[in-house]
């Protein structure tokens, strides 16, 4: 195998660790709970981190060689489980389970750093890809790293439902532990050639954010790309808050755990399609499409509390998922020079997901305390009840028609928009070249 190709079995038994630990969490603490609010702070938390370490952690993947980066993100994870755990076994049980504790939001916090610890790999592995993989193939190598995503939610979405039902999180802990030091040292055995990051920087080793803007500002369009996702992010903090709720709130947490086994599949084989195919002449044009046809499914996917509704739209969410991710990639690594992709991606990163806390941290109470009861005994009920159901649940379901709508119709104006045309023309004439002057 090549390099590339170590590299991503590495990544996945990282993303299958830290998928577990995150998905797990989730779990334990609604079962634990039963409190829709919990869950929508966790994912809240995990996006607010990611947002606010982004810019940072690209700056870490641009100044240090990736290899390097890569393992300190396994060390990190790893430390921070080991205190998690011990706080498992010191703080009481009923403590530890009080939502309005703060034992319960420390404990939350610590296995959440460990999480977004991996979030390194995720900025590194794309600059990996621009150094290791020439320019004709890289829209298929990034297929490869979205099937590998595909894997990991797989095995992960299987393995989590049964850690939390036979041992908790403690359970969940001493897996991650294990696994975390099984990538720490395999990634020791794997040879990346690359240049040292003081040959190809004349910048001090600091968070060059103003640097970074003027990089994204010379590609036309760019901003509008990186703006388009952040809106997108928005809308998927709805799924991110309250997804897990509404399944739990249909199936016990070992179906739902294998359910998501079955729809990860369809990760795996869009990253194959990918690999095999490619994503066509403009990336762009791709992302847009599959934006549209995923938040379309969003619009319909419980309209009904239907177990096969949610499995069919939840596989075709999958399979569109890394069609997106690769397209903007491609994309960036197209147009940006690969010095500076780093802070780019971590730029990227931070504003992306900069909305989705705000989503996921105002979607979960006002889905608690405005659409459960309009869906249960309110006005809603009454308008649309008989044919689209009462309850809890369909107070969870109604939120995720209103984004799927929403969704739609942003994605007809980002089509429309003339910074569409612009981007798509930067990528086709190598917008790398413009990104360069502005360093």
């Amino acid at each position: 195998m090549t390099p590339f190709h170590h590299l991503l079995v590495n990544n996945l038994v990282a993303n299958i660790t830290n998928f577990t630990v995150w998905f797990a969490l989730t779990f334990w603490t609604f079962l634990e709970t039963r409190s829709v609010f919990a869950t929508g702070m966790i994912a809240g938390i995990y996006l607010v981190l990611t947002a606010a370490l982004g810019i940072w952690f690209g700056s870490l993947v641009d100044h240090h060689r990736k290899k390097a980066v890569m393992m300190g993100s396994s060390l990190a994870s790893l430390a921070l489980y080991a205190v998690s755990l011990a706080g498992c076994w010191r703080v009481p049980e009923e403590r530890l389970t009080e939502v309005t504790g703060v034992p319960l939001w420390l404990f939350v916090l610590v296995v959440m750093f460990g999480v977004i610890a991996g979030n390194l790999r995720g900025i590194a592995l794309p600059t990996l890809v621009t150094l290791l993989v020439p320019e004709d193939r890289r829209d298929k190598a990034n297929g490869l790293v979205g099937m590998v995503s595909g894997i990991g939610f797989l095995t992960t979405s299987a393995i989590s439902g049964f850690l939390v039902a036979w041992g908790g999180m403690v359970a969940t802990l001493g897996f991650a532990i294990v696994f975390s030091v099984l990538a720490f040292f395999q990634l020791l055995f794997v040879h990346v050639d690359e240049p040292r990051p003081e040959a190809t920087h004349d910048a001090p080793k600091r968070v060059d954010i103003a640097g970074t803007i003027r990089v994204v500002g010379a590609v036309p369009g760019l901003f509008a790309l990186i703006l388009f996702a952040t809106f997108n992010n928005f809308l998927g903090g709805v799924f991110m808050a309250l997804m897990d709720a509404y399944g739990l709130s249909l199936m016990a947490v070992e179906a739902w755990g294998l359910l998501w086994a079955f729809v990860s599949c369809a990760f795996i084989l869009s990253g194959i399609v990918i690999a095999k195919t490619g994503l066509g002449a403009n990336p762009l044009r791709t992302l847009l499409l599959v934006n549209l046809a995923v938040w379309a499914v969003a619009m319909v996917f419980t309209i009904q509390s239907s177990i096969v509704l949610v499995a069919a739209g939840a596989f075709i969410w999958m399979f569109l998922g890394p069609y997106a991710e690769a397209a903007e990639q491609t994309t960036l690594q197209k147009v940006v020079p690969f010095e500076r992709q780093g802070r780019v991606f971590g730029f990227a990163q931070s504003i992306e997901q900069a909305a989705s806390p705000l989503t996921a941290f105002l979607i979960a109470p006002l889905t608690q305390f405005v659409f459960i009861p309009l869906m249960t005994t309110g006005a809603g009920a009454d308008a649309i009840g008989d044919w689209y159901g009462r309850g809890p649940e369909r107070g969870i379901a109604l939120v995720f028609t209103l984004a799927g709508l929403i969704g739609v119709l942003a994605t007809i104006v980002a089509f429309n928009s003339r910074y569409y045309r612009q981007l798509s023309a930067a990528y086709a004439g190598g917008g790398a070249n413009a990104a360069e002057a502005a360093t």
